[in-house]
């Protein structure tokens, strides 16, 4: 079976995750294990090939993902009926790894990656896939006022968003889902600024826009927003890093060369 994409732009960027953890569960001793994301690959019909030499955000995807899944799985045993939003989902197949038998869990993103989500995976009543934009109000109406704790997941995502987008869409995010906890990707300024030489995003047509130096500093988008912690990816598996490694000892290389998972929460 080989299953047809239409994905251009930012949409696009979705395979590059969903080829790097389907890459790392083929090694002898990987970071994750996502036998789903090779099945994945091996059906949809399009050339990974020209992510084979970007070994930097193949690393980088698998230490996000270990570093997104322990976090879920934290907040999932203090909240066993929990509700988790997966912001942008793409071909993420978190849910599989993390579920509980007793969370719900809302799958959100464009049309097209939901189609295609659409052709590996099945609702049920626990497990929803909404097609539509971020930016657009009536998912929220979807998902409903929420009495239970509520995650927000948001992996590879903000980056493609201005400034002021992301502070439109943290207001919304808030007025909807008041005390919830939010696990959020953020790229330094600097990554943003040279998105054009990143090793997969690069052969892509499409930027990065949005990026904060620390975790703290999302704080200043919206007076709700209470930073928690952070993780950067440096701090995890050094032995993958390469040459890297050597430089991620130096405070200002390590801040400004890698992402971070920031863990938030609304008040």
């Amino acid at each position: 079976m080989s299953i047809e994409q239409n994905l251009d732009g930012v949409p696009e960027t979705l395979l590059v995750p969903l080829w790097a953890r389907a890459v790392e569960t083929r090694r002898s001793e990987p970071i994750i294990r996502d036998e789903l994301a090779v099945s994945m690959v091996e059906k949809i019909n399009y050339d990974f090939s020209k992510f084979e030499k970007a070994w930097m955000s193949q690393v980088g995807v698998s230490i996000r993902t270990e570093l997104l899944d322990k976090a879920a799985v934290n907040f999932i045993s203090r909240h066993p009926e929990a509700v988790v939003i997966n912001l942008g989902c793409g071909l993420d197949t978190r849910f599989f790894r993390v579920d509980n038998g007793q969370i719900r869990w809302y799958e959100l993103d464009l049309p097209e990656p939901i189609r295609i989500r659409r052709e590996f995976f099945t609702e049920t009543d626990r497990y929803r896939m909404i097609a539509q934009s971020v930016f657009d109000p009536a998912w929220v109406e979807e998902i409903g006022q929420r009495h239970e704790p509520v995650l927000i997941i948001a992996e590879g995502l903000f980056m493609y968003f201005t400034e002021q987008e992301v502070k439109e869409l943290f207001v919304k995010l808030i007025a909807a889902f008041p005390r919830a906890e939010m696990l959020l990707e953020v790229l330094s300024p600097l990554l943003v600024k040279n998105s054009r030489h990143h090793d997969a995003v690069g052969k892509m047509n499409v930027s990065f826009q949005w990026g904060a130096a620390s975790g703290k500093m999302v704080e200043e988008l919206n007076e709700r927003i209470r930073f928690l912690q952070e993780w950067n990816y440096f701090d995890y598996h050094r032995e993958r890093w390469g040459w890297l490694r050597w430089l991620s000892w130096i405070p200002a290389f390590k801040r400004n060369f890698n992402n971070k998972i920031v863990h938030l929460q609304f008040v």
